[in-house]
C-alpha cells in the first residue's frame, strides 16, 4: 500500500490492520482451544472459549469503529477504500469463526465426561489443524499482499470438504454399530460442520482480501467436495 502526504493517515490504516491481526490471532486460539476441549472433555477449557467471545465481538467493535472514523474523515478513494470496506468484511467472517468455535465448547458437555474416542478425536483434531492452518495463513497472506497466495488458499478449502465428509461418514459409522453412541456423534457431527464452516469463511476472507490487494474478484464459483449428502444416501 503507497504512503500518504498525511502520516497519521498511513497510520490509521496501520491500525486497521493491526485489528484484523489481533481478531484473527484471537479466532485460531478460539478454535484451537475449542476443538482441544472437545477431544479430551475439558468443561473448564471449553468455558474459557465460551467467554472469550465477549472479547472478539468487543474487536469487532473496535474495528467497525475505526473503520467508520477513518471514512468519514478521510473520506478514502480507490485501493484506500477498497482497503478499509474488505476489513469491515473480513471482521465479520472473522467474528463468525469466533462464534462457531464457542458453538463448538458449548457441546463439550453434552458430547460426554469421558474423552472421545481415540480415532475419532484424531479424525476431528486432523481436521482441526487443516482449518486452522487456513485461518492463521488468511491473513498473513493479505497482510503480505501476497494475491496468489490468497487464491491458492481459496482453492484448498476443498481438501477441507473431503477432510469433513471421511469424518462425517466415519461418524455414521459409529452410530449405527452402536445406538449408544447416537447421542455423542450427533454433537461432534455438529462441531465438525461448525469447522467446515469456519473453512467457507476463510475463503470468504479471501475472496476480500485479494480483491483489496489486486482490485480484481475472483470467479463467484468457487469449487466444493462435500459429498455428506451422498454418504447419507448410501
Amino acid at each position: 500500500m503507497s504512503e500518504h502526504i498525511v502520516t497519521s493517515f498511513d497510520q490509521e490504516l496501520g491500525h486497521i490492520d493491526r485489528l484484523i491481526r489481533d481478531m484473527s490471532d484471537q479466532a485460531a486460539s478460539m478454535m484451537q482451544s475449542a476443538t482441544r476441549s472437545l477431544t479430551t472433555s475439558d468443561n473448564a477449557l471449553a468455558q474459557r472459549v465460551v467467554s472469550e467471545d465477549v472479547i472478539m465481538d468487543a474487536r469487532q467493535r473496535e474495528l467497525d469503529e475505526a473503520a467508520i472514523t477513518l471514512i468519514a474523515k478521510r473520506q478514502p478513494m480507490a485501493q484506500d477504500l477498497r482497503a478499509v470496506v474488505g476489513a469491515l468484511r473480513m471482521g465479520a467472517d472473522l467474528e463468525r469463526i469466533g462464534d462457531l468455535a464457542k458453538n463448538i465448547a458449548k457441546r463439550v458437555g453434552a458430547v460426554g465426561q469421558t474423552p472421545t474416542p481415540k480415532q475419532l478425536a484424531a479424525s476431528i483434531e486432523s481436521m482441526s489443524d487443516l482449518v486452522l492452518g487456513q485461518v492463521r495463513g488468511v491473513v498473513d497472506h493479505y497482510v503480505a499482499r501476497d494475491a496468489e497466495a490468497l487464491k491458492q488458499l481459496r482453492i484448498d478449502d476443498q481438501q477441507i470438504d473431503i477432510r469433513y465428509t471421511s469424518v462425517f461418514r466415519e461418524l455414521l459409522t459409529y452410530m449405527m454399530e452402536d445406538p449408544r453412541n447416537i447421542t455423542a456423534c450427533t454433537h461432534l457431527l455438529f462441531c465438525a460442520k461448525n469447522l467446515e464452516r469456519i473453512g467457507d469463511h476463510v475463503t470468504n476472507i479471501a475472496e476480500n482480501a485479494y480483491y483489496v490487494v489486486t482490485g480484481q474478484q475472483l470467479p463467484a464459483h468457487r469449487p466444493k467436495t462435500d459429498e455428506t449428502a451422498m454418504a447419507l444416501a448410501e
